[in-house]
Formats: C-alpha cells, sequence, structure tokens
C-alpha cells in the first residue's frame, strides 16, 4: 500500500515537473518569435511637432520689390506626417502656421505683411543612412515637394519646393530633425527642425 502510495505520488511529481517544463518551453518559444517579430515590425508612419523659420521675400508691394529689403525671418508652427511605404521613398503631408506676420526692414523702417499658411505634399527619398549601434541612426532625406498657400484674396497658390532634413532616430522610433527648404516662384527658405515618432 505504501509502496504504490509512494508510486502515486513520484508520478504525480514528475508529471507537475514535466508540465511545468513544457509551458516554461512554450514561453521561451513564445519570446523568442514574439522578440524576432518586434524585429521584423515595419514602421509606417512618421508623426511630428516642430518650427519653421521662414526666409519669404515676395510681397505685394512694388516699392519693397524695386528696393534692397533685409528680410525678417517669420516664424511658423510645422505640422509633419511622413508615410513609409519602403525604406527609400517617403510620402511626407506638411502643413505650416505662421505665428507672425511676414516683416521687411526698408530704408530702416519695418513693413509687416500677412503670411500664408501653407499645407503640401510630395516624395522624399533617403540619400544616405548612417548606423549607430544596433537601433539608432543619422540619416539624410530629400527630395521634391508640392506647396499650397492662400494669398491675400483667398487665391490658392502653387509653389514647388526643394527639401531635404537630417534625421537623428533614436530605438527605431524616436526622432530629432533638422532640415530646410526652399521654394520656388514663393522665393522663400525655410528653416526647419522638430521632433517625432515612428510607429
Amino acid at each position: 500500500m505504501m509502496n504504490r502510495f509512494l508510486v502515486l505520488i513520484a508520478t504525480l511529481v514528475f508529471s507537475l515537473l514535466f508540465q511545468n517544463a513544457a509551458i516554461s518551453r512554450n514561453n521561451i518559444e513564445f519570446a523568442a518569435k514574439d522578440s524576432l517579430n518586434n524585429k521584423n515590425t515595419k514602421r509606417y508612419f512618421e508623426l511630428s511637432l516642430g518650427q519653421t523659420l521662414l526666409f519669404i521675400s515676395d510681397s505685394k508691394l512694388e516699392e519693397i520689390k524695386n528696393n534692397s529689403a533685409v528680410i525678417v525671418p517669420t516664424s511658423a508652427r510645422l505640422f509633419f506626417a511622413e508615410f513609409r511605404p519602403t525604406k527609400i521613398m517617403k510620402v511626407p503631408v506638411f502643413f505650416n502656421l505662421p505665428t507672425q506676420t511676414k516683416q521687411f526692414i526698408v530704408d530702416g523702417k519695418l513693413v509687416s505683411e500677412r503670411a500664408s499658411p501653407t499645407f503640401g505634399t510630395g516624395l522624399q527619398f533617403r540619400i544616405f543612412k548612417f548606423s549607430i549601434g544596433v537601433k539608432s541612426a543619422i540619416e539624410l532625406e530629400m527630395g521634391p515637394l508640392a506647396s499650397f498657400l492662400l494669398s491675400e484674396h483667398d487665391v490658392l497658390r502653387f509653389a514647388p519646393v526643394g527639401a531635404g532634413r537630417f534625421r537623428f532616430v533614436k530605438n527605431e522610433d524616436f526622432v530629432i530633425y533638422f532640415g530646410s527648404s526652399y521654394s520656388l516662384g514663393i522665393n522663400s527658405l525655410g528653416v526647419l527642425f522638430g521632433i517625432g515618432y515612428v510607429f
């Protein structure tokens, strides 16, 4: 009777140990698969908030156009989103909301003019990528954009834009960037910077 009891206890202990080992093995396999999936996770979007300094030289005033004018940079909030279908090609969408008027210094006098909000889209291409460690990198993106703005009398104006930015990527998701743009037709130079998140 005692032998049967000991055999039953030993069988129960071994079965519990075997079951526990099987559960641990399954957990390890699941964790390994999850880790592998995380490594292969594709990140399709970048959302960011930044600042743009716009050096806008166009003006409705002929005297400003005909005189040598010092252009005071116009500050704007930059709302930026980027769809990333491939590692090389990106499709950005941006919106610049000016926080002050355009200002010119002409003959020692300050002339102000309303700055229009701009929005647009286009293509950006990764020119190079310099890896820092396993999950961090510095990238350069450049490409053509199409910019639209509402002028004084709510007339929609179009201008091609060339833009580029350096992206400092941390852990494959946190982004700090610095770049510049030049808008043809509107004749404006922009300096942009901000932070974003890739998911």
